[in-house]
């Protein structure tokens, strides 16, 4: 997940360095296609989820930094 986001970063102006780390996470997803989150449909579903956004740390350009996390269960 830290990879895709990672790489989501420099989509406007890739460089030929992020092109080649987004080309990994699409030949890995190739490479392991059943491997996924499974939720079974009696299991109880509790998904509780924070984010954050600012402006802080892009003081040149103020574009904002956006963070979050999701919790599946307790």
């Amino acid at each position: 997940m830290f990879a895709v986001c990672a790489a989501a970063r420099h989509q406007v102006t890739p460089k030929t360095s992020n092109l080649l780390s987004a080309k990994q996470i699409f030949k890995y997803l190739t490479a392991y296609p059943k491997l996924g989150l499974w939720y079974p449909r009696d299991s109880p579903f509790d998904l509780e989820a924070f984010f954050d956004s600012d402006y802080v740390g892009a003081h040149g350009d103020r574009k904002s930094t956006t963070g979050g996390c999701q919790f599946l269960g307790r």
